[in-house]
């Protein structure tokens, strides 16, 4: 008899004690906070964020009393990225958004799959993301090999190109999609006269561009890791009155290019994710985030619908077991701000690239290559 009263007594004490002092749910965050991408981190950083003061907004998580937001710098290198991971890991975060760089991603994703914690990238496009087996890594994005397809049906299509001059600056990134371009206009019958190849962080890329002037390319593919990169570039290819039209990709898309280049970014053609502006959590998304953070950046809706997602299977799941999560996510059709959010089984989410061009102050959307017709 003396066992169960103090059994009950031990029980009463734990019920009260949770109802004094619920748990917080940590979401954790992996992406550059410094270094040459820390635009772009900062933004996903910011994403996330707003996607908690949404959910918190919307009556927050049952069990949790407050959600707090783990932030670990990855700086875009693979080792800090482990390092980050693991710190995430140790700090029982219930899931992370990140990376950004695919070179972090990868092999931070195998410490967290490892660990069974929920990964979804915002940005990440290089197909072996997903293409491992994990089962707890998931992709908000597009791939490398989806905006291969897109961007080279523009330039046949739309821009009647015959020949195509291809860069990039060796980052995992940079080059993967570089290789899908020259492969899907191999396919196309486009001639490449040339891949070339400058280093991240490089300041004078005169050398390069001379060899782009001289093959009179009708396309000039610029992939980079980041905008500051491109910004450097398109004043340089400016200054040189190269002609060839120029076409870039989602790393390089970001409010930065147009306000720090504003004359020489215009005409610039990218491919990055088509968004329904008109869209009810569109709205929502915009509105709470430019309360908090004024103009979004690239990857802020992006990561907003990677937080909102694992926040709202959390939510259904009534649990942060990344299997529990699992079975949510893999049943999701949510509504997002960037996409309808319907994942694959193996983490994908699907692509929706489509072309966009600096006029103005903005980008705006020019070219659909689903329907192959401009906007």
């Amino acid at each position: 008899m003396a066992k169960r009263i103090i059994g009950l007594l031990a029980l009463a004490l734990t019920l009260c004690a949770g109802a004094v002092q619920a748990a917080p749910l940590k979401i954790g965050v992996l992406a550059p906070i410094s270094g040459s991408s820390a635009a772009d981190g900062n933004d996903i950083v910011k994403g996330v964020k707003t996607a908690v003061e949404v959910v918190k907004a919307e009556g927050g998580i049952p069990g949790f009393d407050s959600i707090e937001v783990d932030v670990q710098d990855d700086a875009c290198d693979p080792r800090q990225a482990v390092a980050g991971a693991n710190k995430l890991a140790n700090s029982k975060v219930a899931g992370v958004v990140g990376a950004y760089c695919s070179s972090a991603t990868i092999p931070a994703s195998e410490v967290l799959n490892e660990e069974k914690i929920t990964m979804i990238t915002p940005a990440s496009t290089n197909p072996k993301v997903t293409e491992r087996g994990f089962k707890y890594m998931y992709r908000m994005c597009g791939l490398d090999s989806q905006q291969a397809i897109a961007a080279v049906k523009f330039m046949k299509d739309q821009l009647k190109a015959k020949s195509v001059f291809i860069l990039d600056d060796k980052t995992t990134y940079s080059q993967g999609l570089a290789n899908y371009v020259a492969d899907e206009a191999k396919k196309a019958g486009l001639n490449i006269v040339a891949v070339e190849h400058v280093n991240e962080g490089d300041m004078d890329y005169s050398a390069v561009l001379t060899k782009l002037k001289d093959s009179n390319a009708d396309v000039f593919y610029m992939s980079l890791q980041n905008s500051s990169a491109g910004i450097r570039m398109i004043k340089q290819l400016r200054q040189m009155g190269i002609k060839s039209a120029v076409l870039s990709q989602d790393a390089v898309y970001h409010p930065n290019f147009i306000k720090e280049a504003p004359e020489q970014a215009q005409g610039v053609f990218f491919t990055f994710g088509y968004a329904d502006k008109n869209a009810p959590v569109y709205k929502k998304f915009l509105e709470k985030y430019t309360a908090l953070n004024g103009e979004p950046g690239a990857y802020s809706a992006y990561s907003f619908d990677s937080a909102y997602a694992l926040m709202t299977a959390i939510k259904a799941a009534k649990s942060t077991d990344a299997d529990k999560i699992r079975a949510e996510l893999m049943k999701m059709n949510l509504p997002g701000a960037s996409k309808v959010i319907k994942f694959q089984e193996n983490g994908d989410s699907g692509s929706n690239y489509v072309i966009y061009k600096v006029t103005g102050e903005a980008f705006k959307e020019y070219y659909n290559p689903e329907t192959n017709k401009l906007f």
